[in-house]
Order: C-alpha cells, then sequence, then structure tokens
C-alpha cells in the first residue's frame, strides 16, 4: 500500500515529515470487498447482504436492510449520483465500515432476559451522586445527577439532612464542607431525566438522616413529584425482587426502615459497616463513627424536647411515617453485627447490605462462598472506603466476581490536588492513575455497562446464580478450567486524532508516533495486556496485527482498548480509550469509537478492527 508523505511543521524552526491520510483500505477490507463483489467494482445490496451475514455474522439482516444502508452512505458521499447508485465501491465499503453508528463494536439493544428479579442483574450504581467533585468540600448540585442518568446510571445515592432550621431538606455529604443542595431541586432533576437513557427502574439509595417529622415530608415531596413513578409494595413485605420489566419507568426507593425516632446512625454508610470491633472497623472508620454518634445524640435529645412540646401531632406523625415506610422497597442494613450474620441472616423477604469495600474484601477473604450465596436471593451495595478524598474507585471486578449487584462508585470530577489534602492519608500508589475521579477503573465500569443495550441492567452469568447438586456455587477464587472460547482480535488502523485532537496535545516537536494497547481484563486467570507496534510520524496510524486471548470466564471479560503516542523520554501522551464487555462483542469487521478520560466520545476519532471468536 502506498502511503503520501507531506511535511508537518513543528514549533517555530523544526519540520518533520508527516505521513498523510492514506487513501487505501486494509488488506483484510479489499480481499472481502472483491470476494463478496465476484471481482466487480461495485457491492449490490444483496451482495452486501451476505457479507453482514456471513463476515459479521447478523444472521437476521435482510437485503431491505442492505438497501438502506447503501442509501445512507451514497447519500452521505455522492450528493449528485445519490438517485442513480444502488450500490457501493470499494471506498464506500470502506467508509461503511468506519461507520460508529451502522457497523458498531456491540449489541446496541437490550436483549437478555429482563423478567428475572433484581437480585439477578449488575446495576450501574453511583456513589455519593449529587458532588460535583472531591469528597471533602466541592458543591453539591443536581447536575451530576442529570448527567449520570443521561450516562444510564440506575442506581443514585442522596444523603439527606436537616437544614440549619430543621424545617427544610438538604443533600450535602456529613461531616464534610460540602455546599448543599435542596433534596426537592434533586428529586425534580430525577423526575425529569430518570428514564432519558433506560426505561428501567431507577433506584434511590437514601442515607437517611432526618428527623421523624422530615421523614413525612421527604415522603410528601416524593409522592408530590414523582406521582405514581414511585414503587409502591401492594403486598408489604417482599418475599422475592420484582424485576426489572415490572418496574419499567418507576422509581425505586431503598433505605433503612424508619423507627418512629431518630435513632443513632450506626447503620449509616458514612458510619461503620461492620461490628465496633477491630474484626470489622479500619481506624478512619472509627473516628467517624465517634463524630456521627455524638452529633445524633445531640439531635436525639432535641428530637425528645420537641416530642414532648408537640405530643398532639404524634399520631399524624405517624401516619406520614407509614407513607414514608411503604415507599420503601429495598430495606438497607449493614454488618454491624458481624459481617457472618450479615451474610447468612434471613429474615424471610429482601434486603440490601451495604459494605465498604475494605470490609467487604474482608468479607470475601473469610465468607467467599456465603457472599456468593447472599448475592443470589439480596442486594449487595459496595462503595469506596473514607479515604478516596479525591473521587478515585477501586477494581470493580472485586466485587462483579462475588456477584455484587451495586458496585458504587464516584463518577464526579476532582478539582482539587493533593496539596489540598495533606492533612489526610494519601491514595495508595496504586490509585495514582484514578486521581481525579477518572481512571481505567472508571472505564471498566462504563465498559460493563456497554452491555444490554446499556440499559443499566446487566444480567448475571448462570453460573453465579445456579447451585450444584450438593448446594455448591461459584468460587472466584477457584482455579477454572480454560474454556473452549478464544477471542483473535486484529487492529487494522485508526483516523480521527488530526480532526478530535487539538495537536497541541502531542508533543510539540516531533509528530506522533501511535501504538495501542489491547487486552483483557476481568478474573485473574484473564487479565493480560497486548501491544502494537509503534506507527511513525502519522495521524492515520496502521498496524495491521492480531491478537488471541484464551479465556476462563468470557461472560465477565471486558476488551481494554488505549492508544497512546510514543514520547520517549517523557510520558506517553494518552490518545484514547475504550472497554467493551466481551460477551456483547459483534464479529467480523468493526469501527470502534474513542473516548477520554471522562469516558466522553472523542470526535471522529475511531479504530478499525476485527473481532473472531473460536
Amino acid at each position: 500500500m502506498k502511503r503520501e508523505l507531506g511535511r508537518y511543521k513543528m514549533g517555530l524552526c523544526f519540520s518533520d515529515k508527516l505521513r498523510m491520510n492514506r487513501e487505501s483500505p486494509p488488506p483484510d477490507v479489499v480481499r472481502v470487498f472483491l470476494e463478496y463483489t465476484e471481482g466487480g467494482n461495485h457491492m449490490t445490496a444483496e451482495q452486501l447482504c451476505r457479507f453482514l451475514v456471513q463476515v459479521q455474522g447478523e444472521t437476521e439482516v435482510l437485503v431491505s436492510d442492505a438497501e438502506k444502508i447503501i442509501e445512507r452512505i451514497t447519500n452521505e458521499r455522492h450528493h449528485i449520483t445519490k438517485f442513480l447508485r444502488h450500490s457501493l465501491n470499494l471506498d464506500d465499503f470502506f467508509s461503511f465500515l468506519f461507520s460508529d453508528d451502522l457497523n458498531h463494536p456491540v449489541v446496541s439493544k437490550v436483549h437478555q432476559d429482563m423478567a428475572s428479579p433484581l437480585s439477578h442483574y449488575f446495576i450501574y450504581t453511583s456513589h455519593n451522586s449529587y458532588l460535583t467533585g472531591n469528597q471533602i468540600n466541592s458543591e453539591c448540585s443536581d447536575v451530576p445527577l442529570i448527567k449520570a442518568l443521561k450516562r444510564g446510571v440506575r442506581a443514585l445515592e442522596l444523603d439527606l439532612w436537616p437544614n440549619s432550621t430543621k424545617d427544610g431538606i438538604l443533600v450535602r455529604h456529613g461531616w464534610a464542607w460540602t455546599p448543599p443542595v435542596e433534596l426537592i431541586k434533586c428529586l425534580r432533576s430525577i423526575k425529569d431525566y430518570a428514564f432519558s437513557a433506560s426505561a428501567y427502574p431507577v433506584i434511590l439509595t437514601l442515607e437517611d438522616h432526618l428527623t421523624p417529622d422530615l421523614q413525612a415530608k421527604a415522603a410528601e415531596m416524593m409522592k408530590e413529584i414523582f406521582m405514581d413513578m414511585v414503587y409502591f409494595s401492594e403486598s408489604g413485605d417482599l418475599k422475592d425482587f420484582p424485576s426489572p420489566e415490572d418496574l419499567k419507568y418507576k422509581v425505586v426507593i431503598s433505605t433503612k426502615l424508619p423507627k418512629g425516632t431518630l435513632k443513632k446512625e450506626k447503620d449509616s454508610e458514612s458510619d461503620v459497616s461492620g461490628k465496633t470491633s477491630s474484626e470489622d472497623v479500619s481506624a478512619d472508620d472509627e473516628k467517624v463513627e465517634e463524630t456521627s454518634e455524638a452529633k445524633n445524640e445531640e439531635e436525639g435529645t432535641s428530637e425528645a424536647k420537641e416530642e414532648k412540646d408537640g405530643g398532639s401531632d404524634k399520631e399524624s406523625s405517624k401516619m406520614d411515617l407509614l407513607t414514608y415506610s411503604r415507599m420503601i422497597l429495598i430495606p438497607s442494613g449493614n454488618a454491624r453485627n458481624g459481617l457472618k450474620e450479615a451474610l447468612t441472616f434471613d429474615n424471610g423477604g429482601i434486603r440490601r447490605l451495604s459494605l465498604r469495600e475494605q470490609n467487604f474484601k474482608k468479607a470475601t477473604e473469610m465468607y467467599g462462598t456465603q457472599v456468593i450465596e447472599f448475592t443470589q436471593k439480596n442486594l449487595l451495595r459496595i462503595y469506596p472506603k473514607a479515604t478516596r478524598v479525591t473521587s478515585s474507585n477501586y477494581k470493580p471486578f472485586s466485587g462483579w466476581m462475588y456477584g455484587a449487584q451495586m458496585v458504587a462508585f464516584n463518577m464526579q470530577v476532582c478539582i482539587l490536588s493533593f496539596e489540598s489534602f495533606q492533612h489526610l492519608p494519601k491514595p495508595h500508589a496504586s490509585c495514582a492513575s484514578d486521581v481525579q475521579g477518572y481512571g481505567r477503573a472508571l472505564w471498566m465500569m462504563h465498559g460493563m455497562f456497554r452491555s444490554n443495550g446499556g440499559c443499566g441492567y446487566v444480567k448475571k452469568p448462570d453460573f453465579m446464580m445456579n447451585k450444584g447438586p450438593d448446594g455448591e456455587v461459584f468460587d472466584p477464587k477457584a482455579k477454572l478450567p480454560i474454556k473452549t472460547t478464544t477471542l483473535r482480535v486484529k487492529v487494522y488502523m485508526g483516523k480521527g486524532w488530526d480532526s478530535g485532537f487539538q495537536r497541541a496535545c502531542f508533543n510539540t516537536w516531533s509528530s506522533p508516533n501511535f501504538y495501542t494497547r489491547v487486552g483483557i481484563t476481568g478474573v485473574s486467570g484473564d487479565r493480560v495486556m497486548k501491544k502494537t507496534k509503534k506507527e511513525e510520524n502519522t495521524w492515520e496510524p496502521f498496524w495491521d496485527e492480531e491478537f488471541e486471548f484464551q479465556l476462563t470466564v468470557p461472560e465477565l471479560a471486558l476488551l481494554r482498548v488505549e492508544v497512546h503516542d510514543y514520547n520517549m523520554p517523557e510520558k506517553d501522551d494518552f490518545s484514547g480509550q475504550t472497554c467493551l464487555p466481551v460477551a456483547e462483542l459483534r464479529q467480523g469487521i468493526r469501527s470502534v469509537p474513542l473516548y477520554d478520560r471522562k469516558g466522553e466520545r472523542l470526535v471522529a476519532v475511531t479504530l478499525l478492527m476485527r473481532f473472531q471468536f473460536a
């Protein structure tokens, strides 16, 4: 393939040879075009349909679908002759293969069974969903809630606190310096955007620090704003979860059940998630617990005084609390009586258990299979430890491998540097790439929930829900046999950096030298990263390299793709990334769009890749 050379001026007095945009498609594309046109110059709708079925694996495609593709491509590329041509030439065919919306890499529609109980699904979950940045002093706002819902997040967290006059409700991060936002503003935005990206239920996990009167006020707000969107259980205590299909276009409330008076917040996620002993409580949790208990005792004393003065309103308050209780579909709790009891206790109904990440790690080390058993019927929510003040994240696979449905992630932009937190513990070195809340852990989260049409609910693999003849369950620690599935990934080329990036984003004194890292993340036996050669001095790199991956648990595997610009002796420049669920990959030659560090689409930056399963 002939590549033209041009001159690209760098800086004031330097220049470097730069390969200009290549015109020719990869040899594999030329070969399949000639094969399906039988050596001709144009591909008809019938021939395109045959290619889609045999190479791309699209068994349900019709000739009429191929005709629509041809019409779309010729309309975009040949405005004058669009009414005369009913076929694609080689360049048209190449353009089609590079089209994100016509030739996407993963299944774009909801296709999984949505009629199973909620506990059978991984749920797209955010942590402290109202924060705009770090966990210490960033603003609280409804804007992050809107962004999360637009992305397809299905479980949001709101921390509810009384205002200074004890007659209103604020959303804020407790025991921090985060300027609050009014609850009513958050509820209105949730109503407006709840189903903008998905029809499946939104779960509101409420961290409730309210007095009974304010709980009743919160219930009234939710009834008034959400109206019939709030799901009420007609039968009272549920023995099993409803399905996502049952809860379509519904808002589901999950929090601790009220007891009529404000109790100490030992059940709060802002406090301890385990026994009040060294078995389940880390040092930073103990400090938070002491603060929270002192504050709640103070509020409880004040509450008792108010009750003496306003005893005549007790009956009305009880009725309001009944309404608030009825709104809570999913009662929540933690491991205050110990991890083992929390995982094995069965009250005959449904519940949600919340654990901080370090307590969850302890649970998996001590009671791994019991965690799996628990998540077969109940919901398990994991949330970041308190020291992640910069809104960094843990590795999500640690939760998914044990069936945890709600792996809660920080999705905020951290705008402060570590110097602003010198009085606090610094994150571990392994969190360095996630300093600003964005990083590979969050990319994996985005990748997982590209599954099932991006609806925010991903069906757990059957092996995580099944039991053997002797009651045995899946054990993530056990050595797993290599399955017959082999994934072959070929990286052909990429384009779009000349328009999708400012050229100043790359090394000022040399033209880009792109390479691609390709690998698998998932269970420990599947994790591997490989990379292509460097393509020097070009904005349209051509690699044409193939990689092979043998998978033990393809159902939980993600394909990681990152592009970097080689930049010795400095750190290589980040140039785009994506994570794709292996189980959802569409075979054949596919257009793969890339995203920035935040997970936002990089306009026009796309790779051409091929996926084959054997």
